[in-house]
């Protein structure tokens, strides 16, 4: 295996390490032992909005951050330190969720705060270093196998501590709380371990100056105003993301209200994991073929027929069908946009132009809710209100068309 190709299974393989703590974590266990355990006394929806208020108080944390984090890693050649110094912050925070005892709510969630702020802000260093191992001609098969792996290494593990969790007595564990103790453990222990190869055989790109501060960042803002192919791309990459995110959790959130069972929402979330893991790769060979810009079209489309189709959902057979059918373009319309950014933006500053990509990933899933929540109370209708998303996913692919080519890595 040559140098390069080393590196970019490196870098792909940092996926597979923090995509555990975005599913075993983030959408798994936390949630559910939460409720049960650490907020076992609070009402549901006391609990429910705590539970809210931190997740968007971190996501919130690293939009305001990550910008500047990625000018100063680009101005000092830091984008691996600092990709080391989060994986470190969130492994050793999900690590330390296993020490909190029954009752202690307002530290669990400090703590898994911290875990989550370890994992956005580490993505985006990681999104950062893809220019450091793949050219433009790579872009989209390296983006393609690093969303695959993380969907396969995550879906893995959960698959593991699920099996765990609901039979502790398979692996000679006393207690189910004992087991989700251990499942945040392993987590934490994955993360750091398949992270590693990553340091030593990715390369990082030179310093271009010795310090940065508010003003290069202020002026890093108008630069991403000033230049169109980019400035329409976030703006789609906003609204279409925003959208896919909304209907990822009106997903689970109609499967609740259908009163499916919690092990039908779990049974759908590994589905879309390893459902994801073979179709982002071959949306990377059909990036390559069709061009980038069309296969994101075309996953756009189908996300528009989903709306369609969650309007009308209403049994456990549909509700598996609608999460197969996320897992075949989720991944891929998530691979092409990062390898279509990096090919938009110049090499050099590519912390700080993925800070701004990021920031506007966390940042998603913000609009789309509030729009449904005002068709709601309109209409009165719940389900009618999911079809507004139909609207994001057509502006977005309406802002897409405006952002013309340029060379790779200008």
């Amino acid at each position: 295996m040559t140098p390069t190709r080393a590196a970019q299974w490196a870098w792909a393989l940092s996926a597979w390490a923090n995509h555990a703590f975005s599913t075993t974590v983030l959408v798994g266990l936390f949630p559910i032992f939460f409720d049960q355990y650490w907020a076992g006394a609070l009402p549901g929806t006391t609990s429910t909005f705590y539970l809210g208020l931190t997740n968007s108080s971190a996501a919130f944390i690293v939009m305001l951050i990550a910008p500047w984090l990625g000018a100063l890693a680009d101005r000092r050649g830091e984008k691996k330190l600092w990709l080391g110094i989060w994986t470190a912050v969130g492994a050793l925070a999900t690590a330390a969720l296993a020490l909190i005892g029954a009752g202690h709510w307002s530290w669990a969630l400090v703590v898994f705060a911290l875990g989550s702020i370890g994992f956005f802000a580490g993505s985006s260093f990681q999104d950062a270093l893809i220019v450091q191992v793949a050219d433009g001609r790579e872009t989209n098969r390296v983006s393609s196998l690093g969303f695959a792996l993380g969907y396969l290494g995550g879906g893995l593990l959960f698959l593991f501590n699920v099996l765990m969790v609901k039979y502790p007595h398979w692996f000679h564990i006393g207690s189910t709380s004992l087991a989700i103790r251990i499942a945040f453990v392993d987590v934490a222990v994955w993360w750091i371990a398949f992270s590693l190869p990553l340091f030593r055989l990715v390369r990082e790109a030179p310093a271009t100056a010795s310090s940065t501060g508010w003003r290069e960042l202020w002026q890093t803002v108008r630069d991403v105003l000033r230049d169109r192919p980019v400035l329409n791309f976030l703006l789609a990459y906003w609204l279409y993301i925003d959208a896919i995110g909304t209907l990822q959790q009106m997903a689970a959130d109609f499967g609740l209200k259908l009163g499916f069972s919690s092990n039908a929402l779990i049974q759908a979330l590994l589905l879309v994991q390893f459902v994801s893991f073979p179709c982002a790769l071959l949306f990377g060979r059909l990036g390559d073929r069709i061009g980038a810009k069309r296969a994101i079209y075309l996953g756009l489309a189908v996300f528009l027929a989903l709306t369609c189709y969650a309007y009308v959902m209403r049994t456990e057979r549909e509700f598996y069908l609608l999460a197969a059918v996320v897992g075949t373009v989720q991944g891929g319309v998530q691979a092409l946009s990062r390898s279509y950014f990096a090919r938009l933006i110049p090499l050099q500053r590519a912390g700080e132009y993925f800070g701004f990509y990021n920031m506007l990933a966390k940042f998603a899933a913000v609009l789309g809710p509030l729009a449904m929540g005002v068709v709601a109370i309109a209409t009165g209708n719940q389900r009618l209100s999911i079809l507004v998303l139909g609207v994001f996913f057509i502006a977005g692919a309406l802002l897409l068309a405006r952002v013309r080519e340029v060379e790779p890595g200008r």
